[in-house]
């Protein structure tokens, strides 16, 4: 992933004499990654905000999509559809890592500002599983679909079945295969994610998630992503949440509804991201997952606002907006441990 890692590098220098644009178009000129100065930001509508470098493409398309008309929903699809599709994004959809058995499984969920949701997990053979989450919600009186049920409700409604394990994957499969000790790594690499939330010009919420989940997983395993209350959730009344980092850890805590909870308890996007982040930690200091465990969360309010915090560093999110265009933020982050 050193691409990421230059693109940082030159995004940082960039920084300097850049000033306000009005397109969220993610040319090097407006894709400065800015630190959190102000934990949260000033009240914005529209706005559109999603999880790690990779959420930048996926911005420009949503906006792009909100700009000509189209409704929340089929924005965040859209622009969801980018890194699924991307092959160089390994941790969503086509080129994502496998799980142990080599296999390639999705996990998505989709929510609109009347609390709408669908949902699929562990489907396999589809490139965009955000799309199949939608009709999950559209076409179904259900909320999540999964499995090989998943897979036939895709087929039936016009998906074509593909592999979505690329050379290059396969072959990082092989090579952890000569060791085949699991364990999840804490780097900038491991982005799980993509979670995106949205304001439209209306001033309604709605969300998305899509992921390949943790590489090397058991051939099975499903983390929060796909989970309403866990990956994601909101309340139009109130504002959304999205979570990424350790599944199992957001799962326990059901942190995206937590965020969403003390929001409405009337803290703001920062502070309800940094207290479920501390709550997340205190609940597992002692807990086996403790060594590699890192968690974040991006969230906004009804108001516009927005934040994102972290356990650990090397958290960001791409922010998308009328006053500043597309680019990218990095997470406030304390690790609790640090006095």
């Amino acid at each position: 992933m050193s691409d990421r890692r230059d693109f940082i590098k030159k995004a940082a220098l960039g920084t300097i004499g850049i000033s306000s644009v009005l397109s969220c178009s993610s040319t090097t000129a407006n894709t400065a990654v800015i630190p959190t100065v102000k934990p949260t930001k000033k009240a914005v509508k529209p706005l559109v905000i999603s999880t790690w470098n990779h959420g930048l493409p996926a911005n420009e398309e949503t906006w792009k999509q909100l700009k000509n008309g189209k409704s929340a929903l089929d924005a965040i699809e859209a622009g969801m559809k980018i890194p699924e599709a991307d092959p160089e994004v390994r941790s969503v959809g086509y080129g994502g890592f496998p799980d142990r058995e080599g296999k390639v499984t999705l996990d998505a969920c989709i929510m609109d500002h009347n609390s709408d949701c669908g949902s699929v997990s562990f489907l396999q053979g589809i490139k965009h599983p955000i799309s199949v989450a939608k009709k999950v919600l559209q076409n179904t009186p259900h909320v999540m679909l999964s499995g090989q049920g998943a897979l036939q409700f895709a087929l039936a409604e016009g998906f074509k079945e593909e592999n979505l394990l690329t050379a290059e994957a396969e072959a990082d499969w092989k090579k952890w295969m000569e060791e085949s000790k699991y364990k999840p790594v804490i780097n900038m690499e491991n982005h799980d994610t993509i979670s995106m939330l949205v304001i439209d010009e209306a001033g309604n919420i709605s969300g998305g998630c899509t992921t390949s989940g943790a590489a090397w997983k058991m051939h099975g395993r499903v983390g929060d992503s796909p989970i309403i209350g866990a990956g994601l959730f909101l309340d139009n009344e109130v504002g959304a949440a999205a979570a990424t980092g350790l599944g199992e850890a957001v799962i326990r805590t059901a942190g995206s509804a937590m965020v969403v909870e003390l929001m409405r308890q009337g803290k703001s996007p920062f502070e309800a991201c940094k207290e479920i982040v501390e709550r997340i930690y205190d609940k597992h200091k002692n807990h086996k997952d403790m060594e590699y465990l890192q968690v974040g969360f991006i969230a906004i309010n009804k108001n516009g606002e927005h934040a994102g915090y972290s356990l650990r560093s090397g958290f960001n999110y791409a922010v998308c907006d009328d006053a500043q265009g597309n680019r990218m933020e990095d997470a406030t982050f304390k690790m609790p441990w640090d006095n």
